[in-house]
Formats: C-alpha cells, sequence, structure tokens
C-alpha cells in the first residue's frame, strides 16, 4: 500500500467520544386549574383537579456504564397522545472535534399514559421497531439548528452537553416546546480507574484505585490490540474494561503517518514502526512481562482482546503462547494478511512475523485500485482486494492460514457477514469450524447483517460509519445492535474465563 493509502486508511478508520458529570432530571409541572361552570342557572366553582406532571424517568437514576441495564421513559402522559422524544449529545469525530449529534422519535402513549423505550416502537422517526437504544445510535450529525441532517453546522445551536452526556426532551407531537426534560449520563469508565504509565510502552496500565492504606487486589489482566487505524487510538477502550473489573493495559504496535484536516500529519508515537509489516508477535511477551510485575495482576489470569488487525494479531500469538488464558477476537482473520505501508514493496511483506521469521501470508489483488476511490470520491471496500487475493492465491492459503486448533486458552470470536473491510463473519466461522474439530472451547457470535465495527457497546452513534468513501458495511440499525449484543458477551465470556469482580 502506498504512503497515500496509508494516510486514508488512518483517516478513514479514527473516531471516538468520552466521561461526564451527573444527571439532572427537571420535570416541569404542567397543571390544569380550577375552572369555572355553569348548570341550571346556578354559578359556582367546581375544582377540576390537576394532572400529573409529564417527567422523563430513568432507572437506575445515576451515571451508568455503557451497556449496564437501564430503563428509559416517559410518564404522566394524556392516554393515546403522540409524543416525540428528542435527544441530542456532542460525539468526537476522525479529527478529534466535538460535534453536535441528534436524534428523534414520535411515540403513542399507552393507556397509562408512559411511553417504555424499550417495547414502544416509534410511529417515525430516526429509527424503527422497539429498541431500548434506538434514539442514541441513531444519532446524526447536526447540520442546521434544532434538527439532524442536511446543512452546515450553524452557531445557533445551543451549548453542547459533556461527553458521555446525553440530552432528552419530550414534545407534544410536532411541538418545539418541552414537556419534560432530563440527561442521562453514560460513561465508558467509572470515576475511581486510576491509570499510569506504562514502563517501555506507549500506551498506559489502567486499573481500579485499591482503598487508602490497603495493598493492591490482584486481578485478572487484559492487553488490548488495536486495528490498522494504530497509534494510540486502542487507550481510549482501556478505562472501560478496567471498569469491568480487570487490569488493562493497551497496547499500541505500530503508528502510521495520519491524515488531517490540512493533509498528511507525521506519525503520533514515532517510536513505533510506521508500515503495518513483519509487526513482532513477541512484543506482546515483553508486554506480558512487564504486566505480570505489577502489584495489581494475577500473573495466571492474563488474557487478550484484538480487534480486527489486532484480533488477527491476538490468534496467531496466543498459537505461540500458552501463557495466554482467553482470547477475544473482535472481526478476525483466518490467515495472516500482506503488509503495507511506507517502504513496503507491493506483495513482498506479511504483516506478522515471529523471532525474526516473516509469516506466510496471503497477498492481496487490486489494492492500490480499491484505495483510488479516497480521490475519485468512489467507494472504498477493502473486502474486494482481500476476496481477491485469496481467490486468486489458493495454494498460499493453507501455509498461512492461523492454526487456532493450537490455542489452548478459550476463544470467543465475533464476525460480520457483511463486514466491507475484510469478510470477518466467513472467517470467524472458519476458525470456530477448526477450534470445534478439534475439540477446543469456542464461543461464536457472527451477525449476518452487521458491519465491520463491532467494538462498541450499542450507545453510541453508528450513522457515520458507510458516510465516508471508506465502508464498514452493515446499516446503523444491525451494526449498533450487533454491538450491544457483541459486548454483552464480550463481558460475560471474560467474567467466565478469566473472573472478575463487578
Amino acid at each position: 500500500m502506498t504512503t497515500l493509502a496509508s494516510h486514508a486508511l488512518h483517516a478513514a478508520l479514527h473516531a471516538a467520544p468520552h466521561p461526564a458529570r451527573p444527571p439532572r432530571h427537571a420535570r416541569p409541572a404542567a397543571s390544569i386549574a380550577a375552572c369555572a361552570a355553569l348548570l341550571c342557572g346556578l354559578a359556582g366553582l367546581v375544582p377540576a383537579g390537576s394532572a400529573r406532571a409529564q417527567q422523563i424517568d430513568i432507572d437506575p437514576p445515576g451515571p451508568l456504564l455503557q451497556g449496564d441495564p437501564v430503563r428509559i421513559g416517559v410518564s404522566g402522559l394524556p392516554p393515546a397522545a403522540e409524543i416525540t422524544v428528542r435527544t441530542r449529545r456532542g460525539s468526537r469525530e476522525w479529527d478529534g472535534v466535538v460535534r453536535p449529534y441528534a436524534a428523534q422519535a414520535t411515540y403513542r402513549s399507552d393507556a397509562q399514559g408512559r411511553i417504555d423505550l424499550a417495547t414502544t416502537a416509534p410511529l417515525r422517526g430516526s429509527y424503527d421497531g422497539a429498541d431500548l437504544r434506538g434514539l442514541f445510535w441513531s444519532m446524526g450529525p447536526v447540520r442546521a439548528a434544532g434538527g439532524a441532517g442536511g446543512g452546515a453546522d450553524t452557531a445557533a445551536s445551543p451549548p453542547l452537553p459533556p461527553d458521555d452526556t446525553v440530552e432528552i426532551t419530550a414534545h407534544r407531537g410536532d411541538d418545539t416546546a418541552v414537556l419534560a426534560r432530563a440527561t442521562i449520563v453514560l460513561r465508558r469508565s467509572l470515576p475511581d480507574v486510576q491509570t499510569r504509565p506504562a514502563d517501555g510502552f506507549p500506551g498506559a496500565l489502567y486499573a481500579h484505585r485499591s482503598a487508602p492504606g490497603a495493598p493492591p487486589s490482584r486481578r485478572p489482566a487484559l492487553i488490548l490490540l488495536g486495528g490498522s487505524e494504530g497509534g494510540s487510538l486502542i487507550t481510549r477502550a482501556a478505562a472501560m474494561w478496567a471498569s469491568r473489573g480487570y487490569a488493562v493495559l493497551a497496547l499500541p504496535y505500530y503508528s502510521p503517518p495520519g491524515f488531517g484536516p490540512n493533509g498528511p500529519t507525521p506519525p503520533e508515537l514515532p517510536a513505533l514502526p510506521p508500515a503495518f509489516a513483519d509487526i513482532p508477535l513477541e512484543r506482546l511477551e515483553t508486554a506480558r512481562d512487564w504486566l505480570v510485575r505489577q502489584p495489581e495482576v494475577d500473573a495466571s489470569r492474563v488474557g487478550v482482546m484484538g480487534t480486527s488487525k489486532g484480533a488477527e494479531f491476538a490468534l496467531a500469538a496466543a498459537v505461540r503462547m500458552p501463557w495466554i488464558a482467553a482470547v477475544v477476537a473482535i472481526v478476525p482473520s483466518d490467515v495472516i494478511w500482506e503488509g503495507w505501508g511506507p517502504g513496503v514493496e507491493s506483495g513482498r511483506r506479511p504483516s506478522f512475523a515471529w523471532r525474526g521469521e516473516p509469516l506466510p501470508f496471503v497477498p492481496y489483488e487490486g489494492f492500490e485500485q480499491e484505495f483510488a476511490g479516497f480521490a475519485t470520491g468512489q467507494p472504498v471496500i477493502v473486502r474486494r482486494p482481500q476476496d481477491r487475493g485469496r481467490a486468486a492465491n489458493p495454494g498460499r492459503v493453507p501455509a498461512a492460514r492461523i492454526p487456532v486448533e493450537r490455542i489452548a486458552a478459550p476463544v470467543l470470536v465475533i464476525g460480520a457477514h457483511d463486514d466491507q473491510v475484510w469478510d470477518s463473519g466467513g472467517m470467524a466461522e472458519a476458525i470456530a469450524t477448526a477450534r470445534r474439530a478439534a475439540g477446543k472451547p469456542v464461543t461464536t457470535l457472527v451477525f449476518r447483517e452487521a458491519g465491520h465495527a463491532l467494538g462498541g457497546t450499542g450507545w453510541t452513534p453508528t450513522t457515520q460509519y458507510n458516510a465516508s468513501p471508506m465502508k464498514m458495511g452493515g446499516s446503523p440499525a444491525t451494526t449498533a445492535r450487533a454491538q450491544a449484543e457483541a459486548y454483552a458477551g464480550t463481558v460475560a465470556f471474560l467474567r467466565e474465563t478469566l473472573g472478575a469482580r463487578p
């Protein structure tokens, strides 16, 4: 891959959000005063009573970790009324800028004057079907004051809520007047997660603080491996998993030249390789050796979680490293692929090496032509040169296959058949088939209609995954719902295999 293509891939795969403040629940009362009435020629005051206050109900009301159970609804409404609920938040895009995102949907209240987002399907709006998270993942960029879609951002938009905070408002029909307002804080991490530099690594160790004066409690550990975006982006997920009870080392392992609003930028982490070629698998062993010397870590329970190219890394390493106690491979590969990047000649080097020896690999077919779409505006579907390369080189596939049946640890594979970055659904199923044939433990979550971006929780916007020339696949709805199921499945798998205090 050329340097330009590498820049484009790096730019296309960037994005994320972060922490927050406690929610507030404003409950404006709507009342009907006593009214005058005439009856049989006699005048008198007849109290008509007062209506219950409309309110947005969030249970539990405090800040939540994304993925924790919650109930969200609206109550105190007239029965069978059309009520529009709107959500608004700031979302950090690939260039680091936080922009306003919004969604809305109109519902009909039930006979008790209630709407439950988990069970009530909208009549119309940003998403279809009953879905607790629908008003969250369906948010799109706000291009005009008060709405989503079309045009440029306007200075008239109200201030954005803090990171990880979503404003929720309820309205009668399409009226702009607010019946009820609340905020919900959906944290990616708990406030008692502490971080400290990881000596010799550009990442950091994340873990819960111990009680004052108490020795650190030893807990299972996770090493996180990101994908072809490179740099430090993987560190953004570390505090989330530390909040689930793990000591977490986020491990950057390559850092390509970047691409910003003004063009190419230098590598974020210049000490790391700028090309994704001959990445040494043993870097993971070095990280583990440092990790198990930390007082928070139980050396017998160290797992590895990789996403995309990081899943390829994790599986290839686990074949050779018996100390790995659990493997999570999100949108994985079942083979080693060709490497790319600055100074790498096409078709000559693999993505990974082991103790100085390049691993056998499957070459791409037409990678440069595919990436020309960034200049022409045509869709860039990275899966195509990989599928063509695999089909054109059947004799190289057996040697490049990752022998996952040799992994001693339990393995979770998560893939999607509409993945347009590579065929993670088919490759996840191939991994599972090989594991089961060998009698080795494997858990499989494969989604037919979702895309490549399965590393989320289902609570953040998925509407822009296919908005740029680089296509991830899946629809916003199918990918968000797959994210939520995959995240819950990963939490359960790690709790079963590594154990952790919730």
